[in-house]
């Protein structure tokens, strides 16, 4: 460990995965819900789910990221409910894909302790801490942890009127003492991750600037996770609907990517699959798959 307690290896471990410094892990998105903001519920019957899924694999998908509740605001959904959506579909995900890393999207304690025991690798809190128990429930299930920044919201609870004096700076106060807490619960050091957490508890010029800047979260030695797949700031910026923003969001993985984020939540798994690869050939980290032209 370096002296500051962060890996001094840098390597990130998930299930039986590893990605070292300049290596890039792609999250796939898939919402079991009936009321996702971009898919409408595409995904959430049980064989359209798997399907995705099979899909996501297909297309380079190192993670698949499951949820069982909307992120932002919407219809009650109790942790009975939750636990319907998630704890059986990600004992199928386990025995149909051995080697994937799983996720699953929630902030209760109770659903990462059952999704655990049912296979899953990683937790990806998206609110911040806001169940005090989660990172303990993620320890006893010998899962990973997502550490996010909300600006301090409630889950399921949209910003309004949010301000920082610097938000990047909150942002690295938060996620580094999230980090903290969790390994201080009994969560590997070298299976957590940071996130900036676009869109949620900023507005659009929060999110621009935490992009732009993800180098500082980078500079932490925590692996950073990124999700700015068709979300609202991209939207804004460009004057754009949700299903039109896959291009925005390319460009704002692969600045991100070369600024030193590590890991993508993504829904199009293909395409920035492609763009990473290239940045990692760029970056030295990764070879050509051949170079004829000029050479033959």
């Amino acid at each position: 460990m370096a002296d500051d307690g962060v890996p001094s290896d840098g390597v990130l471990r998930l299930g039986g995965r590893s990605f070292g410094p300049g290596e890039f892990a792609v999250m796939a998105i898939l919402n079991r819900t009936p009321d996702s903001f971009f898919d409408g519920g595409a995904t959430y019957a049980t064989e359209a789910a798997l399907e995705a899924i099979d899909r996501a694999v297909a297309d380079g998908a190192d993670v698949v990221d499951v949820g069982g509740v909307k992120a932002g605001y919407g219809e009650p959904v109790s942790e009975t409910e939750e636990l319907r959506r998630t704890v059986d579909f990600v004992a199928e995900v386990r025995a149909r894909h051995p080697e994937l890393i799983i996720s699953v999207d929630t902030y209760r304690s109770g659903v990462a302790r059952r999704v655990g025991e049912a296979g899953a690798n990683l937790i990806n809190d998206t609110w911040s801490g806001s169940d005090p128990e989660l990172a303990g429930a993620a320890a006893e299930v010998g899962a990973g942890l997502v550490c996010s920044h909300v600006g301090g919201l409630a889950p399921r609870t949209d910003p309004h009127r949010m301000a920082y004096d610097d938000v990047v700076a909150d942002v690295i106060r938060t996620t580094t003492a999230l980090a903290e807490r969790a390994v201080a619960a009994g969560v590997r050091r070298d299976a957590i991750v940071i996130d900036p957490t676009h869109d949620f508890g900023k507005n659009t010029w929060h999110s621009l600037e935490v992009t732009r800047r993800v180098d500082e979260l980078a500079a932490t030695g925590w692996p950073v996770l990124v999700a700015p797949s068709n979300k609202d700031f991209l939207g804004e910026s460009l004057d754009l609907p949700s299903a039109r923003r896959g291009p925005a969001t390319m460009a704002a993985v692969s600045v991100m990517a070369w600024l030193g984020a590590r890991v993508f939540r993504v829904h199009d798994v293909a395409g920035v699959r492609q763009a990473l690869d290239l940045i990692a050939v760029l970056q030295r980290t990764k070879q050509p798959a051949y170079t004829r032209r000029s050479l033959v």
